[in-house]
């Protein structure tokens, strides 16, 4: 299958060398072109998991990652559009990539921030009326890190709970996606998806209640002696209050709760049993935090518990521990976080009643 991978963060390494290395035929994109220099020197990307370490070649074709730097070349023909970039690029990605799709083309955002309905709304404002479709996945489908040409992946998804934007094209959608990801799992719309993203449920609580700590020492790694029984106490409430989202809205389980990620022997969540030890036992994560530019606060907080708090005040849902954690991500940063999020006012769907919202989402712009 023809794959584009948009994105060069450690997602965006794993994705290009994993789907490479499995058959498919890659091409890699990202914005700064010269940022490839490193990789395209030693010719291949190592790809390094629990299977040991193997080259995956640079080149045009099945099995090999070829490197672009125009975005239409990368997404031309491509079956699958993997956008393995933060969040808080796709108001800039949006607009650039969606002139450039064509009918039939699928593109998955792991995890999308509710971004299907964003790069939906880009195609819809363009009048570019192509059909495709916006798939949005709970995480992405790897724990992994990236260092010099090489990129380590600790963990991969084993369940992956993804929601289509218009859910109309689902039938042809999963096909596509379970191509490259099998353990991607149907769980309905774009907005579904959404509330899968684990990002804005793990990380706000890890660097907000690490503030002092991260401050202080570049050698502390959040998800292993910064996740202690009191900072895991906030994320189970937190977690309780997305569920309830998702059960006002009428969606239905799995809703893949976070504690099974840190309960072994409990329901298979994500990355399987284990996959938080494997995560800490890696020591990948022990890096430096800048707390008012890093993603965990402007992509995962910003964007992600705005969009929490703005369905809990559509659906009358209670979000005080969401609500509570970006107002002090706000008062640390000196800026209404609210106002410049990922909310349904700023998405343009606030003034929705439950079933305008509920046809947009299965049948898309053209309703």
């Amino acid at each position: 299958m023809r794959i584009a991978v948009l994105g060069g963060g450690h997602g965006g390494w794993a994705a290009a060398a994993d789907l490479a290395a499995r058959g498919h035929a890659v091409r890699w994109w990202r914005r700064d072109a010269r940022a490839h220099s490193q990789v395209q020197s030693v010719g291949a990307i190592t790809l390094t998991d629990g299977e040991g370490s193997r080259a995956v070649p640079l080149g045009d074709g099945d099995g090999a990652v070829e490197i672009c730097t125009d975005l239409a070349h990368a997404v031309a023909a491509a079956h699958l559009v993997v956008v393995a970039v933060p969040a808080t690029a796709h108001e800039d990605l949006a607009p650039r990539l969606v002139r450039l799709l064509t009918d039939g083309q699928v593109v998955l955002m792991p995890p999308g921030t509710f971004g299907s309905v964003l790069f939906g709304s880009a195609m819809a404002q363009a009048d570019h009326r192509a059909e495709v479709a916006f798939a949005e996945a709970g995480t992405l489908p790897y724990l992994a890190r990236r260092q010099g040409a090489e990129v380590v992946v600790s963990a991969y998804a084993t369940r992956l709970p993804t929601g289509v934007f218009p859910e109309r094209l689902s039938g042809r959608v999963y096909p596509v996606l379970r191509a490259a990801y099998p353990s991607i799992e149907e769980c309905g719309d774009g907005l579904s998806g959404a509330l899968m993203n684990a990002g804005p449920i793990i990380h706000p609580p890890l660097i907000m209640m690490n503030a002092g700590p991260l401050e202080h020492s570049d050698d502390w790694d959040i998800h292993n002696e910064g996740t202690q029984p009191a900072v895991r106490r906030v994320t189970d409430a937190l977690d309780q209050e997305r569920i309830a989202l998702r059960e006002a809205l009428g969606y239905e389980g799995p809703h893949f709760p976070l504690a099974d990620h840190y309960r072994p022997g409990g329901d298979e969540w994500m990355y399987g049993d284990s996959a938080h030890q494997r995560l800490v036992d890696s020591d990948g994560w022990r890096e430096p935090v800048e707390l008012t530019e890093h993603r965990y606060l402007q992509e995962d907080t910003r964007l992600g518990l705005s969009l929490l708090v703005s369905l809990g005040r559509w659906t009358a849902v209670p979000t005080p521990v969401a609500a509570g954690l970006l107002s002090i991500a706000s008062a640390l940063v000196g800026k209404d976080l609210y106002a410049q999020g990922r909310t349904l006012e700023r998405l343009g769907l606030a003034g929705f009643t439950p079933g305008e919202l509920q046809h947009f989402l299965q049948d898309g712009h053209r309703s």
